[in-house]
């Protein structure tokens, strides 16, 4: 692949087919009347740009339903950190909803804020209740999932044989093949990091990381770049995710070079959540577009451009059946909770950059 047709994580998939006449009937919306107004929603820029994103699709598919409500979006630079810098300055936050919000960045928000950031709306989302529960990483019910991705191993069958352990990466079968993400500025390398150390202990992650180091790993330091390096086949192995035949199956590639490997038959669930702002006026809208985000025609399509799979059951979202063909799930997904990552996730970071990325 030529860096002309360089690819982002989201929105490499093109438009599918809409579903919109079901969706008005499915939304789950339970306020007086129809919503209406306007909603902000802050995000991620993948989200709303590229090819085929999700969120146009859901911006006039939600407009449709609602006429009276219009759905503007707005990807501030440095996504949650702005608003937390704008909590903490007493600044406007200028939005009702972010979408896109992650384990790591919740904990950020609580560490670094004495206000609350987001609100409870435990209750007030209908759909959420059709959220799997292996999904939920907020105690508090601020953010609910609306999609998640497994992170695994891509590689090509033709240079380099399928590991089945974390061990498997450390011997000479698999040396010099393995692309992996800085953990410090990567969602997809943080998660890899943290299921390292799940499988192996605080104690014992570092020196599995030297020992990675040792058997020739590259670190890059976003998922673009990572897996653009892999598909110009400068190593055959590369961090990413379990939907990776979704996207090859889109394109027409080679599935030689797309074969998923999942590690002691695990992948490590990376949710993505939505979460309403506590300054926000649109309560009533902002829980309603929620709701649309969760039905089983929006959770098929977001999915689908997304490259992830649904928040709720696969059995519940209308999804295409290339869909159930091509995207591999584990056969024991694992996650940290938010408890279990509350004041340790910064620090293994910062230990393992000085060790692994700078060292």
């Amino acid at each position: 692949m030529t860096r002309t047709t360089r690819l982002t994580r989201r929105g490499y998939l093109a438009a599918v087919g809409g579903a919109s006449a079901a969706l008005a009937g499915c939304t789950g919306f339970t306020g007086s009347g129809d919503p209406s107004g306007t909603l902000t929603v802050a995000t991620y820029p993948s989200w709303v740009e590229g090819e085929g994103p999700a969120g146009p699709w859901l911006k006039e598919e939600f407009e449709a339903t609602y006429p009276d409500a219009t759905v503007e979006y707005v990807t501030p630079e440095s996504t949650v950190n702005n608003y937390i810098r704008r909590k903490s300055e007493g600044a406007p936050i200028d939005a009702d909803l972010y979408v896109g919000l992650n384990v790591d960045q919740l904990l950020r928000v609580d560490a670094e804020l004495d206000d609350p950031l987001f609100l409870d709306v435990q209750g007030e989302v209908k759909n959420g209740g059709n959220v799997k529960d292996g999904l939920r990483f907020d105690p508090d019910g601020r953010a609910v999932p609306y999609d998640t991705g497994y992170i695994s191993l891509v590689f090509d069958e033709s240079a380099v044989d399928r590991p089945a352990t974390f061990t498997d990466l450390t011997a000479d079968a698999w040396s010099d093949s393995l692309i992996v993400q800085n953990a410090q500025s990567s969602a997809t390398g943080r998660a890899f990091l943290l299921w390292t150390i799940q499988q192996l202990g605080a104690d014992g992650y570092l020196d599995y990381w030297r020992s990675l180091k040792e058997n020739g790993i590259t670190v890059l330091g976003s998922w673009d770049d990572a897996y653009n390096a892999y598909s110009e086949e400068e190593k055959p192995m590369v961090v990413s995710y379990s939907t990776d035949q979704v996207h090859a199956n889109r394109y027409g590639q080679d599935m030689t070079r797309h074969q998923v490997a999942f590690l002691e038959e695990q992948g490590y669930a990376n949710p993505e959540g939505m979460a309403l702002f506590a300054d926000s006026d649109n309560r009533e809208l902002a829980t309603a577009f929620m709701d649309f985000m969760l039905s089983p025609a929006a959770q098929g399509e977001i999915a689908v451009r997304n490259v992830q799979f649904p928040a709720i059951p696969e059995s519940e979202a209308e999804l295409p059946e290339t869909f159930a063909q091509y995207a591999k799930a584990p056969t024991e997904p694992v996650t940290f909770t938010y408890e279990g990552l509350k004041g340790n996730v910064d620090g293994w970071t910062e230990d393992w950059a000085r060790e692994i990325a700078q060292g």
